[in-house]
Protein backbone atom coordinates (compact mmCIF):
# COMPACT_ATOMS: atom_id res chain seq x y z
CA UNK A 1 0.00 0.00 0.00
CA UNK A 2 1.47 3.24 -1.11
CA UNK A 3 2.31 5.43 1.40
CA UNK A 4 1.87 3.21 4.45
CA UNK A 5 5.47 3.58 5.57
CA UNK A 6 4.54 6.83 7.00
CA UNK A 7 1.44 5.83 8.52
CA UNK A 8 0.52 4.59 12.26
CA UNK A 9 -2.53 3.25 13.19
CA UNK A 10 -2.52 4.46 16.72
CA UNK A 11 -5.02 1.46 18.00
CA UNK A 12 -1.72 -0.87 17.68
CA UNK A 13 0.48 1.35 19.82
CA UNK A 14 1.20 -0.02 23.20
CA UNK A 15 0.99 3.76 24.48
CA UNK A 16 -2.84 3.35 23.16
CA UNK A 17 -3.49 0.15 24.80
CA UNK A 18 -2.16 0.64 27.92
CA UNK A 19 -3.16 4.26 28.50
CA UNK A 20 -6.12 4.99 26.07
CA UNK A 21 -8.05 1.64 25.87
CA UNK A 22 -11.02 1.18 28.28
CA UNK A 23 -11.68 -2.23 27.02
CA UNK A 24 -9.67 -5.35 27.18
CA UNK A 25 -6.07 -5.71 25.46
CA UNK A 26 -6.75 -7.30 22.04
CA UNK A 27 -4.88 -10.67 22.16
CA UNK A 28 -2.38 -10.12 19.12
CA UNK A 29 -0.67 -7.38 21.24
CA UNK A 30 -0.59 -8.58 24.73
CA UNK A 31 3.01 -10.71 24.25
CA UNK A 32 4.45 -7.41 22.27
CA UNK A 33 3.45 -5.49 25.70
CA UNK A 34 5.97 -7.30 27.41
CA UNK A 35 6.19 -5.79 30.75
CA UNK A 36 4.80 -2.28 30.27
CA UNK A 37 2.17 -1.30 32.61
CA UNK A 38 1.68 2.40 31.85
CA UNK A 39 2.62 3.28 28.10
CA UNK A 40 5.94 2.38 26.12
CA UNK A 41 7.98 5.41 24.81
CA UNK A 42 9.60 3.47 22.05
CA UNK A 43 8.64 5.82 19.76
CA UNK A 44 10.92 8.78 21.68
CA UNK A 45 13.58 6.69 21.95
CA UNK A 46 13.72 5.90 18.13
CA UNK A 47 12.73 9.20 16.97
CA UNK A 48 16.06 11.41 15.21
CA UNK A 49 14.63 15.04 16.94
CA UNK A 50 15.68 13.15 20.15
CA UNK A 51 19.16 12.80 19.80
CA UNK A 52 19.08 16.75 20.47
CA UNK A 53 17.11 16.27 23.41
CA UNK A 54 18.68 16.87 27.32
CA UNK A 55 17.46 15.12 30.51
CA UNK A 56 14.75 17.20 32.07
CA UNK A 57 16.11 19.05 35.63
CA UNK A 58 12.82 19.82 36.76
CA UNK A 59 12.65 18.04 40.02
CA UNK A 60 8.81 17.98 39.47
CA UNK A 61 8.98 16.23 36.62
CA UNK A 62 11.11 13.09 38.39
CA UNK A 63 10.12 9.58 39.43
CA UNK A 64 9.05 9.35 42.79
CA UNK A 65 11.52 6.82 44.65
CA UNK A 66 8.23 5.26 45.89
CA UNK A 67 7.43 4.73 42.11
CA UNK A 68 10.48 3.32 40.87
CA UNK A 69 10.33 -0.80 39.77
CA UNK A 70 7.76 -1.72 42.03
CA UNK A 71 7.13 -5.59 42.17
CA UNK A 72 4.18 -6.89 39.79
CA UNK A 73 2.96 -8.86 43.27
CA UNK A 74 2.83 -5.67 44.92
CA UNK A 75 0.56 -3.80 42.53
CA UNK A 76 -1.54 -6.68 41.41
CA UNK A 77 -2.76 -6.38 45.03
CA UNK A 78 -3.94 -2.67 45.06
CA UNK A 79 -7.42 -2.31 45.66
CA UNK A 80 -9.09 1.03 44.51
CA UNK A 81 -8.23 3.09 47.79
CA UNK A 82 -4.34 1.89 47.83
CA UNK A 83 -3.88 2.62 44.39
CA UNK A 84 -5.23 5.87 44.20
CA UNK A 85 -3.09 7.06 47.33
CA UNK A 86 -0.26 5.66 45.50
CA UNK A 87 -0.63 7.36 42.03
CA UNK A 88 -1.93 10.42 43.67
CA UNK A 89 -0.40 13.25 41.89
CA UNK A 90 0.68 10.91 39.09
CA UNK A 91 -0.90 10.28 35.48
CA UNK A 92 -0.97 6.78 35.93
CA UNK A 93 -4.07 7.75 38.52
CA UNK A 94 -5.98 9.07 35.95
CA UNK A 95 -6.61 5.36 33.76
CA UNK A 96 -7.95 4.35 37.17
CA UNK A 97 -7.26 0.77 38.94
CA UNK A 98 -8.89 -1.50 36.82
CA UNK A 99 -6.79 -0.45 33.50
CA UNK A 100 -4.21 -0.35 35.74
CA UNK A 101 -4.19 -3.86 37.34
CA UNK A 102 -5.49 -5.25 33.60
CA UNK A 103 -1.57 -4.15 32.56
CA UNK A 104 -0.20 -5.50 35.46
CA UNK A 105 -1.58 -9.03 34.66
CA UNK A 106 -0.55 -8.65 31.52
CA UNK A 107 2.56 -8.20 32.25
CA UNK A 108 2.26 -10.73 34.56
CA UNK A 109 1.28 -13.40 31.91
CA UNK A 110 4.56 -12.15 30.03
CA UNK A 111 6.95 -12.45 32.91
CA UNK A 112 7.62 -16.36 32.71
CA UNK A 113 7.24 -16.29 36.76
CA UNK A 114 5.64 -19.01 37.74
CA UNK A 115 5.24 -17.68 41.45
CA UNK A 116 3.11 -14.91 39.79
CA UNK A 117 0.19 -17.10 38.82
CA UNK A 118 -0.36 -16.90 43.14
CA UNK A 119 -1.88 -13.56 42.44
CA UNK A 120 -3.14 -14.09 39.25
CA UNK A 121 -5.26 -16.80 40.73
CA UNK A 122 -6.40 -14.26 43.18
CA UNK A 123 -7.55 -11.79 40.46
CA UNK A 124 -9.76 -14.29 39.35
CA UNK A 125 -12.43 -13.35 42.07
CA UNK A 126 -11.58 -9.52 41.20
CA UNK A 127 -15.27 -7.06 41.04
CA UNK A 128 -13.71 -6.28 37.77
CA UNK A 129 -14.64 -7.95 34.91
CA UNK A 130 -11.87 -6.45 33.09
CA UNK A 131 -9.30 -7.58 35.90
CA UNK A 132 -10.80 -11.03 35.49
CA UNK A 133 -10.46 -11.59 31.96
CA UNK A 134 -6.81 -10.55 32.07
CA UNK A 135 -5.96 -12.64 35.17
CA UNK A 136 -7.53 -15.55 32.68
CA UNK A 137 -4.73 -14.64 30.08
CA UNK A 138 -2.00 -14.55 32.70
CA UNK A 139 -2.75 -18.22 34.21
CA UNK A 140 -2.84 -19.52 30.71
CA UNK A 141 0.50 -18.08 30.15
CA UNK A 142 1.76 -18.84 33.15
CA UNK A 143 0.33 -22.51 34.04
CA UNK A 144 0.78 -25.71 32.86
CA UNK A 145 -1.76 -26.42 30.24
CA UNK A 146 -3.40 -29.41 32.54
CA UNK A 147 -3.87 -26.99 35.63
CA UNK A 148 -5.07 -24.49 33.65
CA UNK A 149 -7.53 -26.34 31.73
CA UNK A 150 -8.44 -28.10 35.49
CA UNK A 151 -9.21 -24.68 36.46
CA UNK A 152 -10.92 -23.29 33.38
CA UNK A 153 -13.47 -26.35 33.42
CA UNK A 154 -14.99 -25.59 37.14
CA UNK A 155 -13.85 -21.23 36.38
CA UNK A 156 -16.30 -21.36 33.24
CA UNK A 157 -19.80 -21.82 34.33
CA UNK A 158 -19.13 -19.58 37.69
CA UNK A 159 -18.17 -16.68 35.48
CA UNK A 160 -21.48 -14.08 35.33
CA UNK A 161 -19.78 -12.07 32.88
CA UNK A 162 -20.35 -13.34 28.96
CA UNK A 163 -17.33 -11.40 28.04
CA UNK A 164 -14.84 -13.07 31.07
CA UNK A 165 -16.24 -16.52 29.70
CA UNK A 166 -15.17 -16.22 26.33
CA UNK A 167 -11.80 -15.14 27.65
CA UNK A 168 -11.75 -18.87 29.35
CA UNK A 169 -12.67 -20.68 26.59
CA UNK A 170 -10.43 -19.01 24.01
CA UNK A 171 -7.02 -19.39 26.06
CA UNK A 172 -8.26 -23.01 26.99
CA UNK A 173 -8.89 -23.95 23.21
CA UNK A 174 -5.56 -21.99 22.69
CA UNK A 175 -3.20 -20.47 24.83
CA UNK A 176 -0.74 -19.21 22.83
CA UNK A 177 -3.28 -16.21 22.12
Amino acid sequence: MQGAAYKLDARRCISYLTIESKGAIPHEFRKAIGNRIYGCDDCLAVCPWNKFAQEGREAKLAAREDLRAPSLDELARLDDATFRARFTKSPVKRIGRDRFVRNVLIAIGNSGDGTLAREAKRLLNDDSPLVRGAAVWALSQLLERKEFSALAATAVSAEPETTVRAEWRLVAADPSS
